[in-house]
């Protein structure tokens, strides 16, 4: 039995994830390197975000939740800056609905059992 085609917009979503997340990485290196307290846990954060893209790609159903609870985070750190609360919320958003329409479902779904 072969697998369910990659949808298009799951593909360019986990880009998207991976593309943020280097971006976001590269950008908060400086104070990792500079040994700031929240500098290790904004580099793991961001590799999150990288980790769910790539597993997404590879059509793995926990990188999806994985990639929404990014973006929950990124919502929910956002507070009280109005405009990044309403951004992640959007990406959220067009994320779930994304990562759960019946394309998108049926191309996580594992094919056999010991797949995850």
């Amino acid at each position: 039995m072969s697998s369910p085609r990659r949808p298009i917009a799951v593909l360019l979503l986990s880009c998207l994830y991976v593309a943020a997340g280097a971006i976001e990485f590269v950008a908060h290196f400086p104070k990792l390197m500079a040994l700031q307290d929240e500098g290790i846990l904004i580099e793991l954060t961001e590799l999150l975000g990288i980790f769910a893209g790539v597993f997404m790609v590879r059509g793995r159903n926990w990188a999806r939740w994985l990639a929404l609870v990014w973006m929950a985070f990124h919502a929910a750190i956002s507070f009280p800056v109005i405009p990044q609360v309403i951004s992640h919320s959007i990406i959220f958003t067009v994320s779930a609905w994304v990562l759960f329409r019946p394309d998108a479902r049926q191309y996580f779904t594992p094919l056999k059992p010991g797949y995850e």
